[in-house]
């Protein structure tokens, strides 16, 4: 949790354990319902030609149609339009997850002929590239459902951040003379390629939690002798380093934003070029498939 001695203006940089523990949550269940399914799929309470096993089919094909309404919201910009897009993303991802396991469930996790193995396989590159473009999507926007970040943006949040909370204590200037070392070394660095940006991020986040480790126990030292110097408890010299621990880990998120956001854009923008083709070649396999199971 932020303190109250740093602004909401930095939510997007801070590190929240509901932030970090849905989506393993949300993975978890999907995982128990698909385990449940499979070992129940001998049984075959589920067949794909009638019944309920049918309708799931047509649920699950809905659902994948819908993921359309967001690339449609996003470029419509009308106020007519219900719904922002922040909110479409969000059920942009439901159906995504969603309609993936109903279309699992209405195959009785077995393949069949030709023509939905083909439809199957494609929805799971699919599903599995969404899963990677949220990824990509949440390291160049404020936040999962915020705004595209911007390099020069978050470097004035980082200097504003550094203002707002040394103008409360003086004994991060030391802690926060490092950073500002660090920061200038990986933003100020230029890459050349795609890979290099790559190699270069991920030797700069384990240099990240090196520094940060030697940082955490520097402030400790730090609060320990301020906190005997002003005659504080126990309690009040935990909570000063709880508050200035959460300050330097979001200094540290957001120098580490701000060196990634070329690669990672780069990266969305490959990407897209990859998940589309892939969409358009699920629905084509689908419409073959819902035309065969029709026909024959």
């Amino acid at each position: 949790m932020i303190p109250a001695a740093v602004s909401s203006r930095y939510w997007p940089y801070a590190t929240r354990p509901i932030a970090r523990t849905t989506p393993v949550a949300v993975a978890a269940l999907v995982f128990v319902a698909i385990l449940i399914g499979w070992l129940q799929s001998d049984e075959e309470y589920v067949v794909p030609e009638n019944g309920l096993g049918y309708w799931l089919g047509i649920a699950g094909s809905v659902a994948m149609l819908a993921l359309l309404t967001y690339s449609y919201r996003k470029r419509n910009k009308s106020k007519r339009v219900i719904g922002s897009v922040p909110t479409w993303f969000r059920i942009h991802m439901f159906l995504g997850v969603f309609g993936p396991v109903l279309i699992m469930f209405h195959s009785n996790f077995r393949l069949g002929a030709l023509n939905s193995n083909v439809a199957l396989f494609a929805m799971l590159m699919v599903a599995t590239s969404g899963v990677i473009g949220r990824y990509i999507y949440g390291k160049i926007h404020m936040g999962l459902y915020g705004r595209k970040a911007e390099a020069q943006e978050i470097l004035v949040d980082i200097e504003s951040l550094r203002r707002e909370f040394g103008q409360k204590t003086h004994i991060a200037d030391p802690i926060f003379d490092e950073l500002d070392a660090f920061g200038r070394q990986i933003i100020e660095r230029p890459t050349s390629n795609a890979i290099e940006s790559l190699w270069f991020g991920g030797v700069q986040v384990v240099r990240a939690r090196f520094l940060h480790a030697r940082l955490r126990d520097q402030m400790r030292r730090l609060v320990e002798n301020e906190g005997r110097t002003q005659g504080w408890s126990w309690w009040q010299r935990r909570r000063r380093f709880s508050e200035l621990d959460e300050v330097v880990t979001i200094y540290f998120n957001a120098l580490l934003k701000a060196a990634e956001l070329r690669f990672y854009e780069r990266l969305f923008n490959l990407w897209h070029l990859l998940h589309l083709p892939l969409f358009f070649l699920m629905v084509m396999a689908a419409l073959v498939h819902v035309w065969a199971a029709h026909r024959y």
